[in-house]
């Protein structure tokens, strides 16, 4: 089987925020909007991450599964009182599973305008390999 036939998002419990939660986000979670695309090399796994900054940003792959963990933080600037407010303090966390095709060893993660991009090589025993014919 291959990783795009083994997609299971394992944490992805989320709550919208409520009018009393203006003091920041607890207790919930939000799953990241997603996109997965492949190539005979890698997945390529793209995931909007508003307001998330590399240091507050992790991403991990063990035992047959990656995991985004990222946290937004919002922060009002001096002298402004907040009217209204959709935007929050609030964790982001993701996990997918794969069947161990991914060599984890060659994982890259990019973090651009609000964009996780993460390459998944796969190992070399799924890449497609030309035979020579003897």
């Amino acid at each position: 089987m291959s990783f795009i036939n083994q997609i299971l998002p394992k944490i992805t419990r989320s709550t919208v925020a409520t009018e009393n939660d203006a003091a920041g986000a607890t207790g919930f979670t939000l799953k990241p909007v997603y996109q997965l695309s492949q190539t005979p090399e890698a997945w390529t796994l793209v995931a909007q991450l508003p307001g998330v900054t590399k240091e507050g940003l992790e991403v991990t792959a063990e035992d047959g599964l990656v995991t985004i963990k990222g946290r937004r933080a919002w922060q009002q600037p001096e002298g402004w009182t907040s009217l209204y407010r959709e935007s929050y303090d609030s964790p982001y966390a993701l996990t997918l599973q794969h069947d161990n095709t991914v060599d984890a060893g060659q994982i890259q993660a990019e973090l651009k305008d609000g964009l996780l991009r993460v390459s998944l090589p796969k190992a070399a025993a799924l890449k497609p390999r030309k035979i020579t014919v003897n």
